[in-house]
């Protein structure tokens, strides 16, 4: 089955150019078919980029996928048109009065930041509420998992001693837990972070399940008891460039920053390996299957 998004997006061109099925709206409309409804709250400078890479990711699913993209209101971003973001965006009060069967809400680069000198921090509580009853599953990616810990169970974040930056292997503690299924006993995952999640605060939480961990990340995926909160502290989703554009990035700010741990094959050439990649599909489509279109009820709104 397709994702269905708008024509003229870019991720529209981008998916058709990879081979992957897309359908217009129009066309979806017509056919006899309840999708899947996710939303994505896109926090990401790199909107566009992230649009392209989380579409990618839910398209692989037999499932037909309608997307929602959701911005803030409290923060423009600066580094995507304003066009685009009216064009494609809802904000949280366009939909308030929808539910869905899954919500994504990415990272952002405000890690540094205590959570409530975030600008929109008031506005992202609302959301995260929000979620607990009309959202089936919600998956959190990296600062988005940081935050959600700190709202639902007043875990915090520490500063780690340099940026944990790379490609790092996980090993799983649950093989048979369903978002793991078909996942090797040892996978690999991009990090790309300032700071942690409180790991001692993290086991003691009796809410929540640690997943996949390593001793150079520490916990990377975690899970709620009843399975409607995901938490990924990782970038899965991230392109094969993705970290080498950062790493120039703040090279180019003057930052002192190691090479990306265990990405480039050669370091004289920037031939990067991707080891991730498989990983990142089947994280996507157990968590589409299983935690989403397994558990949510037809009719949304009896849910």
């Amino acid at each position: 089955m397709p994702i269905i998004i708008p024509k003229d997006i870019p991720a529209y061109k981008v998916l058709r150019n990879e081979n992957i099925f897309v359908m217009t709206q129009k066309r979806a409309i017509r056919q006899d078919i309840r999708p899947i409804e996710i939303a994505i709250l896109n926090l990401m400078p790199t909107k566009i980029a992230t649009e392209n890479q989380l579409i990618r990711l839910l398209s692989n699913s037999p499932l037909q996928v309608n997307i929602t993209l959701l911005s803030t209101v409290t923060y423009q971003s600066k580094n995507t048109s304003k066009a685009h973001l009216e064009k494609f965006y809802k904000s949280f009060d366009d939909v308030s009065d929808r539910k869905f069967d899954g919500m994504i809400i990415t990272g952002a680069p405000v890690e540094t930041f205590s959570f409530e000198e975030v600008d929109y921090w008031e506005e992202l509580t609302h959301i995260l509420e929000y979620a607990k009853k009309h959202v089936t599953s919600t998956l959190f990616i990296c600062w988005g998992a940081q935050a959600a810990l700190k709202y639902y169970y007043g875990i915090g974040k520490n500063a780690l001693n340099k940026k944990l930056f790379g490609v790092y292997e996980q090993i799983s503690k649950y093989t048979f837990d369903p978002l793991l299924k078909g996942l090797d006993d040892v996978f690999y995952i991009p990090h790309s972070r300032h700071t942690a999640s409180d790991e001692q605060a993290i086991r003691q939480c009796k809410e929540l399940v640690v997943l996949a961990e390593s001793e150079k990340t520490g916990p990377s995926i975690l899970k709620s008891n009843n399975d409607k909160l995901i938490y990924f502290f990782g970038h899965s989703e991230y392109d094969k460039d993705t970290l080498f554009y950062e790493y120039e990035r703040d090279i180019n700010k003057g930052m002192i920053i190691d090479l990306p741990y265990n990405y480039f094959v050669d370091t004289e050439t920037y031939k990067i390996n991707v080891n991730w990649r498989s990983t990142a599909n089947i994280l996507f489509s157990n968590w589409l299957n299983y935690y989403v279109y397994q558990v949510t009820p037809y009719d949304l709104e009896k849910r």
